[in-house]
């Protein structure tokens, strides 16, 4: 996994074909998003430290943005 934009794992998350799942432990809060039963992306909050990442092919789950 690699570090990726809020911007795209607010794509991730917000696509319909994928699903997320909440973690919490104490300080530590870990989101995961799944494209059927893979792990595409993941963002850890810790304190105030937020990081996104995402698998190295995560742009072809990417939802199509209109303008």
């Amino acid at each position: 996994m690699k570090l990726i934009m809020k911007t795209k794992f607010d794509n991730l998350r917000e696509n319909d074909n994928h699903c997320y799942d909440i973690d919490k432990n104490g300080d530590k809060q870990v989101v995961k998003i799944y494209s059927g039963e893979l792990l595409i992306a993941k963002k850890i909050t810790l304190k105030k430290s937020i990081r996104f990442f995402g698998v190295n092919d995560y742009q072809k789950y990417l939802a199509n943005e209109e303008l």
